[in-house]
């Protein structure tokens, strides 16, 4: 579905990801992670059109998506959410979601639809588990309330890959668990093919079904998620000689 190869961003002088490369197959869930300034979000801000590439390819579908801009890339089936949520708190739920859904449509003359976008709100909302009264306001939300609102406004774009970018900031545990079975439903129920980044370890191992490592821009493992916890550089650079945390992670991953 997604073919990633040789991907470079350079902001001046600095190189926030060098020569990364990466594939993700359709109907799976695949796990981001690495420490704070790894480069994560940079890849998801390429993959979405946020940044142009400065060097590299983004296959999706078998065409070249590097360079196109975010509106593009959203009527060509990528979604994301963000870490932290700005709803427009002038609007409704439904009215945020239902922007979203009218945004995400083709581009093509005449293919704008409020309708289409209030069938695609109502679905989202749904699916989230979000009130899908029209009335209903953003001030009422918490954080998870939130963090659901995000994903909704993602999925009234109809996507068939979406780029969950830290879904369990702010949670508390009970949330979280909410939030990754919400993922994984969202793949299993909808078909949606899923790029998850995430530092809260213990809960995405038990989702993904693989796990791509990054530190200083750099690729440093792939592969399943128990082999990944495993490996001596990720041990290093990520999860650190805490030898408890380390084993209740690999504890998750072999889950």
């Amino acid at each position: 579905m997604l073919v990633v190869e040789s991907l470079v961003k350079r902001f001046g002088g600095f190189t926030a990801v060098n020569n990364v490369s990466f594939k993700v197959e359709k109907g799976e869930i695949l796990g981001l992670i690495g420490p704070n300034g790894s480069g994560k979000s940079t890849i998801f801000n390429m993959l979405s059109g946020t940044f142009p590439p400065s060097a590299g390819s983004i296959l999706f579908e078998g065409s070249e998506l590097a360079g196109l801009p975010p509106h593009k890339i959203i009527n060509r089936g990528i979604g994301r959410t963000f870490q932290i949520p700005r709803p427009f708190r002038r609007l409704s739920i439904f009215e945020n979601v239902a922007l979203a859904g009218y945004y995400g449509q083709g581009g093509g003359s005449g293919s704008h639809s409020r309708i289409k976008a209030g069938e695609s709100a109502e679905r989202a909302l749904a699916a989230v588990g979000l009130p899908v009264d029209r009335n209903a306001s953003v001030d009422g939300l918490g954080a998870a309330g939130l963090k659901k609102l995000e994903l909704a406004k993602a999925l009234a774009t109809e996507p068939t890959l979406l780029l969950a970018d830290e879904s369990l900031g702010g949670l508390d545990e009970h949330e979280m668990d909410q939030a990754a079975d919400m993922l994984r439903r969202i793949r299993d129920d909808l078909g949606i093919t899923i790029i998850w980044v995430e530092h809260i370890m213990g809960v995405l191992m038990r989702v993904v079904d693989r796990v791509m490592v990054l530190d200083h821009g750099e690729k440093i493992s792939e592969g399943l998620p128990a082999a990944v916890v495993s490996d001596p550089r990720v041990i290093e650079v990520y999860l650190g000689t805490d030898v408890d945390a380390t084993q209740a992670v690999t504890a998750a991953a072999a889950r």
